[in-house]
């Protein structure tokens, strides 16, 4: 071992051992020549590598300082199946190569860092964004991309603004996404709900709705609903854009599992708007990580100028250093060559998930599509409580439809299985163990 490496193992051991905690000052160089018999520029080349780990960082006329003691371990396996959890897997992205990129970022993008950030995001990222939804069938011009704090911020966005149809009532499907019901009942913002199921949803009453009540716009996942894992047909989107078109309904396209299809032919419902009544939204969360807090909004042309005034009075602009990290994701061709990698895990879980429910729980009403989250419908006598009580005590951990839907609509007796944390030699396990529990008589009604 070269000597400048060995004075950094014992550096390093020193600092994570806790003998140089957070903040502490490092011996002088004079103090570490003496200490390691050997040079200076030995020294230097030691402590170089640790302040390019960013373990150390260098004041100036001072000397040298622990950025933190703590080192990453990788999580032991649990001895549980998480069927609850719908965060991504944190080894499946390669972080590294976005490491990269942020710290590329923070040289390139110097001064932009310390100005106040740009009206709809970094024009660079709108650029790349731009050439990357087109991968999606989502053709538009830059002007009608923004740049958000993640999808989270458009939608609160979208739902507080008033839109040129000058109508309130936002309608969701049932059940939805759990984090937007909590903003529309924490708001007491004016929503309705249109139940949305395995076989998808009624299209006589979407337009009996559209006809009588006052939507200002129809929030939806045509593809890889969450919680169902459904998707829309070809006729379904169509009638439904047609719909929203004849009475005047913007709708929201929440396509935040975009990355995760196979099927070349599922186009979004944005490809297909010829009446610009469609807003496309696209999250990064499960692709990479939920941590970047970036997400995309697509708007008519007739939203722009409502849309910006918004989002100025909230943060100005998403975090410039997330941004310009990932635009040279993608400028480099990062995100393409690990997007497949990424996805492919997934992809191989969903398989596993698919095929256990089609062998175990056959009987029960669940979602036919390939995708890493999906559900069974429960019957009426299940006792839900003692069931997920029963399942955790199994070590099957479950979570409750109860905050994906509105709190006047009616829930469905829904249970969700999500596998973006659950190992693939597991999935069937936990499946097998939820269709034992499924015939035990102390789990039902009497």
């Amino acid at each position: 071992m070269l000597k400048y490496e060995s004075i950094y193992q014992s550096l390093l051991m020193q600092i994570q051992s806790g003998k140089f905690s957070t903040g502490a000052k490092l011996p002088s160089i004079r103090n570490l020549t003496v200490q390691y018999s050997c040079s200076k520029s030995t020294v230097l080349t030691a402590l170089n590598k640790l302040e390019e780990q960013h373990i150390i960082y260098a004041l100036p006329k001072s000397g040298y300082y622990v950025v933190d003691n703590h080192i990453f371990k990788t999580p032991s396996p649990a001895d549980i199946i998480d069927f609850a959890s719908a965060s991504p897997t944190w080894h499946a992205f390669p972080y590294k190569d976005f490491q990269h990129c942020i710290n590329k970022a923070i040289d390139t993008y110097q001064e932009e860092l310390f100005r106040y950030g740009t009206l709809k995001g970094l024009p660079s990222l709108i650029e790349e964004a731009k050439k990357l939804l087109e991968s999606y069938q989502v053709f538009t011009r830059s002007e009608q991309i923004f740049i958000t704090t993640g999808v989270q911020q458009a939608l609160f966005l979208l739902s507080i603004m008033p839109f040129p149809n000058n109508r309130s009532t936002i309608l969701v499907e049932q059940p939805s996404y759990h984090l937007y019901m909590d903003l529309l009942k924490t708001l007491q913002l004016p929503a309705i709900g249109i139940q949305r199921t395995a076989k998808g949803i009624d299209l006589g009453r979407l337009e009996q709705i559209f006809h009588e009540e006052d939507i200002k716009f129809f929030y939806t996942m045509p593809r890889f609903h969450n919680p169902l894992g459904t998707s829309y047909s070809k006729k379904e989107k169509e009638a439904i854009l047609q719909l929203a078109h004849q009475y005047n309904v913007f709708i929201i396209e929440d396509d935040y599992l975009a990355d995760f299809e196979y099927n070349p032919k599922n186009d979004p419902l944005f490809a297909d708007d010829y009446h610009d009544k469609v807003i496309y939204l696209k999250s990064f969360s499960k692709i990479m990580f939920p941590g970047l807090r970036v997400g995309l909004a697509v708007l008519p042309p007739s939203l722009i100028d409502i849309f910006q005034k918004y989002k100025m009075t909230t943060d100005i602009d998403s975090s410039m250093i997330s941004q310009a990290g990932l635009y040279l994701y993608l400028k480099s061709g990062m995100f393409e060559h690990n997007k497949m990698n990424v996805s492919n895990i997934y992809h191989e879980r969903a398989k596993i998930l698919h095929q256990s429910i089609r062998d175990h729980l056959p009987t029960y009403e669940s979602s036919s599509e390939v995708v890493m989250h999906s559900h069974i419908e429960l019957p009426k006598r299940v006792n839900l409580k003692s069931f997920v009580y029963h399942l955790q005590e199994e070590g099957i951990y479950m979570d409750s439809v109860e905050r994906n839907y509105l709190d006047d609509f009616y829930h469905e007796r829904i249970l969700k299985l999500n596998v973006s944390n659950v190992d693939g030699h597991r999935i069937e396990e936990g499946i097998k163990k939820i269709a034992s529990a499924l015939i035990k008589p102390e789990n039902y009604f009497f």
